[in-house]
């Protein structure tokens, strides 16, 4: 069910967040107070005239509009103790506690707690007399030449003086003349630094912080920094000056530190944690900190948010961040300017008229308002700074360049605006400089940080034979010091295939290390081999330090459970190779066998000779590109809970490691008792067994004689999978198999049974030239009777009952159809597709909706003389399906209009470019000949008029330079996947409606 937001505040900040909020599936209804002309009655966003400040109306307020997530703008809130009367009052909060918020509330508190956890600031002092730190700043020996206002002062109670009389001067308006009032009681000086400033701000829950594209803003009111200081007058984001590496500094020597002090203190630090840092040549220093997002950084940083910030905000209240890090777009800038009123940051004129609003949206911009108001049906001035337009693009320069054209279309008298935002950066991009390896995207710093990260893991390895050190050209093995007298070397090599899709997708890189090593490993088991060590290689397009420690990590302890070495292994930084995020994996292992020993002995294998099974852990590592194939048909996702007690996901069974065989089968193998092993591998039952007998035999197998795991049933009814296609691609439940004796068996197997479980499960049988070598009886008995996993039943009942009725209208392939078939067969789906109707025969977008088990009708329109008739054919079908709402998925007959009327608000149509630009056929054809940058999909409820009904959900899909409309069109269709089953929840969820003369209601 779709969530209330309510935002406090009133400027830019505050309309950007809601403007955020607003774009989440969960949320149906955002609330601004006091709010601004922007956030006035603006699709899912109003304003509320609720107080702020008395926070006992507030949280009743809260109760009686059902408001599930309160949001502070402002800082003035957050210091009078918002947080804490609404949390006590049972309200989700969004921001510090008044006690945390004292890092911006009180600069002398924060210096001092900057020096107690040795944060690198500059140096400083702070008074309560005028007159001492007029001494202090005269006898210093450095500059102290900046003077704050230790107190809340909007932004402005920062005074950096040129020499030490102006600081005096500063101190004493501060001080005895109260510029800021009660803010200005303790006065801090401190050393005047040199260098670039810079805005570093991240999410935090209270231990994991989650850090933001890095910002810069510009306070001085005129080009070229003149002027008097401001709130602001601009930003851009990200900052380039910022490498990677310094990002990770700032990371993890100030952002880390400050959450883990506060922590440390007693004084948990939830939300937004924003860092004033200056990038000295000792490298970054703390200027200050704000508790919340900066005005106007929050304006160029969350439109490069990716992930749903709602999401992002509960995982914060949750702490749970560290499972839902936020995702940012890559490639990608934003720049902000701000229009102020005339005679800002002083007094200035209120209740101007402001024109061309309309004008800066049609260019693809965000015009986020701030001191704006309305005034008899129009947008007037009502504070300092006015309101601030927002351009992405692909690079500053050019994000700036539109930034300009918005503001240039906006008017009002008097306006004051700077044309030089993001100057430095375009000036240190534009600086000449060599090209270095880490220019091509290879960073030989973060490889060497891995490598000593992972070797004390590797040392940990060690075993007789090897001393596992890593970091020379080659590994050394002694043969002998590991106690082989004629021994033969077996190697295998392997990967982990698409069973790594799934652990990148559930950020879960911890179990994949088991998976590669147990591949390996187990296959030089058949030929009785022990493995002495192991090599890795890890391969991406972008190294994460962090991601491949964990992978690598648990290569290492793999290596333990498999009694091998981990002697060296080879890690690729590959830029252009693999998709950002994504990586690949291969191993290579070397064990040795007494030459006596070797397996498979072919020469004892005889007729009557019985097949032990020993039991796997689930899938193991093989069949996992049909696995995914059956997940993206079926109603799970990864993040889907499964069993009864719902405690794991489908992601998590599926990642379940491949259990490893060397230490536990070593013995048996040895003891001469055991003729041929074979690892279950690619290729399922049917394709190892026959590796490891002679030619004249084969086995016959009873499933009835071991345990299915539950997910091998899962994937046997939702594929809709043959008995052929399950033996030949998965294990079944059996990850190795032994032959032996049938007079030995019982022992064997009680041998094996103190470690694994295992089972007698065949026997070795003679067969003809060209019979099936496997034979596995009562397979569909065995997976019917373990078929057991479900999403939690009582949640599945409960949303079943509460589904609306959907039929969707289709003329061709379908393609929107699969997508809203996919989301609707999801648990928590507010819809149920009941009915799919098709004005053609034989069409791929009924086969798609057959095999999903949903009715279909063909209604061929040629068959009726009129539109009308064949509106009502397709009429009476949909009643007698009781449907409650229509998707048009490339339905390519006009409705007429006594049909659109019947089924006015809810019939639902999607149309490739961000309406109204760009109505009728040909839209890509249009956006490129008209030279717009940034195009969509639009999701409107259907009116008589063609796409001119009310808009329920947008997207935006950049124009690339060099779009064919070929290209487009297949960036557009990516974007109505997601747009159109998204516009469908909101519809059905109830959280959307048309009301009077076809506009539209947000619930």
């Amino acid at each position: 069910m779709a969530d209330r937001v309510l935002v406090i505040g009133s400027g830019g900040r505050e309309h950007a967040l809601a403007w955020k909020l607003a774009q989440s599936p969960h949320v149906k209804h955002v609330y601004v107070a006091p709010g601004n002309a922007g956030t006035a009655d603006n699709g899912k966003i109003s304003n509320s005239a609720v107080s702020v400040s008395n926070h006992a109306a507030l949280a009743q307020f809260c109760r009686d509009q059902e408001i599930r997530l309160v949001v502070v703008g402002p800082e003035v809130p957050l210091a009078a103790g918002i947080v804490d009367d609404l949390t006590a009052a049972g309200i989700r909060c969004f921001g510090p506690t008044a006690e945390a918020a004292q890092l911006e509330s009180s600069k002398s508190f924060t210096k001092a707690f900057l020096d107690r956890h040795e944060i690198p600031t500059a140096r400083w002092k702070s008074f309560t007399d005028a007159k001492a730190a007029c001494d202090f700043i005269n006898s210093a020996n450095f500059p102290a030449l900046v003077v704050k206002a230790s107190g809340l002062a909007a932004g402005k109670g920062v005074i950096v003086a040129s020499n030490k009389e102006e600081a005096c001067k500063a101190v004493t308006e501060i001080m005895q003349d109260k510029t800021f009032g009660t803010a200005g009681e303790t006065v801090v000086v401190e050393e005047l630094l040199e260098g670039e400033e810079v805005s570093c701000l991240c999410f935090t829950d209270g231990v994991t912080i989650a850090p933001m594209p890095p910002a810069q803003d510009h306070k001085r009111l005129m080009d070229g920094d003149e002027g008097p200081n401001t709130g602001g007058m601009g930003a851009y984001s990200p900052a380039p000056q910022i490498s990677r590496d310094l990002l990770q500094k700032i990371r993890d020597t100030v952002l880390q530190k400050t959450v883990d002090g506060m922590r440390k203190e007693g004084v948990p630090y939830f939300g937004v944690l924003y860092a004033g840092l200056m990038l000295t040549k000792d490298g970054p220093k703390v200027l200050e900190f704000n508790c919340r997002f900066g005005d106007p950084e929050c304006q160029v940083i969350l439109p490069l948010l990716k992930s749903d910030l709602y999401e992002v905000m509960q995982a914060v209240i949750n702490k749970k961040l560290s499972s839902s890090m936020p995702v940012w777009f890559e490639d990608s800038a934003a720049v902000t300017v701000v229009m102020a009123s005339e005679g800002y940051p002083g007094t200035y004129p209120k209740g101007l008229e402001i024109t061309g609003l309309p004008k800066a949206k049609q260019l693809g911009l965000e015009v986020f308002h701030a001191g704006t108001a309305l005034k008899d049906g129009k947008v007037v001035t009502s504070g300092g700074r006015v309101l601030t337009v927002t351009a992405i693009k692909e690079d500053l320069m050019t994000a700036l360049q539109e930034a300009n054209k918005g503001v240039a279309a906006i008017h009002f008298k008097g306006a004051i605006y700077r044309k030089d935002i993001g100057y430095r950066a375009i000036a240190f991009l534009r600086q000449s400089r060599g090209l270095t390896y880490k220019n091509s995207g290879v960073d030989i710093a973060a490889g060497n940080t891995l490598v000593q990260k992972i070797k004390p893991l590797a040392a940990a390895t060690s075993r007789s034979g090897c001393n596992a050190e890593l970091g020379g050209f080659a590994g050394l093995f002694d043969l002998k010091a590991a106690g082989y007298k004629d021994p033969i070397l077996v190697s295998g090599t392997d990967g982990v295939g698409t069973k790594l899709k799934i652990a990148q997708v559930c950020k879960k890189h911890d179990t994949i290390g088991q998976d590669l090593v147990a591949m390996c490993v187990n296959d030089i088991l058949a030929q009785g081999a022990e493995p002495l060590f192991f090599l890795d290689y890890f391969a991406c397009g972008k190294l994460d330090v962090e991601v491949a420690q964990g992978v690598i990590a648990g290569i290492a302890e793999a290596c333990k459970k498999a009694g091998c070495a981990l002697l060296g292994g080879e890690t690729a930084e590959m830029p252009g190779m693999y998709p950002p995020g994504e990586y690949d994996l291969a191993g290579f292992a070397v064990g040795a066998v007494e030459r006596g020993q070797m397996l498979p002995q072919l020469e004892r294998i005889a007729d009557g000779d019985v097949v032990i099974g020993v039991a796997s852990s689930g899938v193991h590592s093989n069949g996992y590109s049909l696995v995914r194939k059956i997940v993206e048909k079926s109603s799970f996702d990864f993040s889907s809970p499964v069993g009864v007690s719902g405690d794991q996901t489908l992601g998590d069974l599926l990642l379940t490691p491949t259990k490893i065989y060397s230490k536990t089968l070593l013995p048996a193998l040895r003891s001469g008792h055991v003729k041929a092993y074979a690892h279950i591998t690619g290729g399922g039952l049917l394709e190892n067994i026959p590796r490891v007998l002679p030619e004249s035999f084969g086995v016959v197998l009873d499933a009835l004689t071991w345990k299915i795991p539950e997910i091998f049933c899962w994937l046997h009814k939702e594929g809709n999978l043959s008995e052929e296609e399950m033996t030949r691609t998965f294990n079944c439940g059996i990850g190795a198999v032994l032959v032996v004796q049938k007079e030995l068996a019982q022992q064997v197997l009680k041998d094996i049974q103190r470690h694994e479980t295992a089972w007698l499960i065949g026997k070795v049988v003679s067969i003809q030239k060209g019979s099936a070598h496997v034979k596995v009886h009562n397979l569909l008995r065995a997976l019917q009777a373990n078929r057991s996993l479900s999403v939690h039943s009582h949640i599945q009942g409960k949303i079943q009952a509460n589904k609306v009725k959907v039929a969707v209208l289709i003329s061709g392939t379908g393609t929107n159809l699969e997508a809203l078939i996919n989301s609707t067969k999801k648990p928590t789906s507010f819809a149920q597709i009941v009915l799919v109707v098709s004005n053609k025969a034989g069409v791929e977008g009924l086969r798609k909706a057959e095999r999903a088990g949903i009715p279909t009708r063909v209604i061929d329109h040629k068959l009726y003389e009129s539109r009308t008739e064949f509106d009502s054919a397709v009429d009476k079908v949909l009643e007698e399906f009781s449907v409650e709402l229509i998707c048009l998925a490339g339905f390519m007959r006009i409705l007429s209009g006594p049909f659109v009327k019947k089924w006015d608000g809810k019939i639902l149509n999607i149309h490739p470019s961000l309406l109204p630009s760009f109505k009728g056929a040909n839209a890509h054809k249009l956006v490129l000949q008209a030279g717009v940058r940034v195009t969509g999909c639009t999701v409107h409820f259907v009116a008589e008029e063609v796409d001119a009904g009310a808009i329920i959900f947008q997207e935006a899909v950049p124009v690339k330079i060099g779009d064919t409309v070929e290209t487009l069109s297949e960036r557009v269709k990516e974007a109505e996947h997601r747009a159109f089953p998204a516009a469908l929840q909101l519809v059905a969820s109830g959280a959307v409606q048309v009301g009077e003369a076809g506009k539209i209601y947000w619930k």
